[in-house]
């Protein structure tokens, strides 16, 4: 409980102070901030929903082969999809592998 200050109304009347329950303004303060984390979280969940990597693609580096003939092979079967295993775009895939 608490003791709130009077106050002048508009026609100049002054209305005494009384006794308020401080619990209820905590209450009503609270409950607006659980709202907004609320959406927030919610937004977030959505972002990181739609964002996520739907490619049905193998991520393979020249790393994973021993010869560069494998790794042609494997690049001739989809380029889309190993791009990345030919750094110049010469259409030759992992050209530091030996034969």
């Amino acid at each position: 409980m608490g003791y709130r200050k009077g106050y002048y109304k508009k026609d100049g009347t002054y209305v005494q102070g009384h006794c308020v329950n401080s619990k209820s303004k905590k209450f009503y303060s609270n409950k607006s901030k659980g709202g907004c984390l609320s959406v927030l979280l919610l937004i977030l969940l959505l972002v990181s929903i739609s964002c996520s990597d739907d490619s049905e693609c193998e991520s393979r580096t020249c790393s994973d082969f021993s010869t560069q003939s494998e790794a042609q092979s494997t690049y001739n079967s989809d380029t889309s999809c190993y791009e990345n295993l030919d750094a110049d775009n010469d259409g030759i895939a992992c050209e530091n592998l030996p034969n």
